[in-house]
């Protein structure tokens, strides 16, 4: 009775975790999209540069109560593609690289202690075969 207990403690509080990732992951690309509209700061008044500094603080918010959850962004450039972490959408073939090297980072990856809650996307480096 006992174990029976414990093991659906266990498995409730997995499906609450898998649950809470789940509804952040729904949040990652409204973020991102405000992050690329906050890189567009040429030409803005003043007035228009303080409201972007606030909807910069709301972003830092948002990316800081993620964090809390157990859910982190990962870097990707230079290390190499892992299937588990990376979503290869372009490959591009190098003569001086070390095959499977991520170049490029088109969506920055998340991921929690369990499992990779949004993989990143990555343009991937293929060495180039010599004739």
């Amino acid at each position: 009775v006992e174990n029976t207990r414990k093991r659906l403690q266990k498995e409730k509080k997995e499906m609450m975790r898998f649950s809470i990732e789940n509804v952040i992951s729904e949040f990652l690309q409204p973020i991102d999209n405000l992050d690329n509209a906050l890189k567009c700061t040429e030409g803005l008044s003043t007035e228009t540069l303080n409201w972007l500094r606030g909807f910069e603080m709301i972003v830092a918010q948002f990316k800081d109560t993620i964090l809390q959850n157990g859910v982190e962004a990962f870097t990707s450039v230079g290390t190499a593609f892992n299937p588990h972490l990376h979503e290869a959408v372009e490959v591009e073939e190098l003569e001086d690289c070390i095959d499977g090297t991520i170049l490029e980072e088109y969506v920055k990856g998340y991921k929690s202690s369990s499992r990779t809650v949004r993989p990143a996307r990555v343009k991937v480096a293929k060495k180039k075969i010599q004739n």
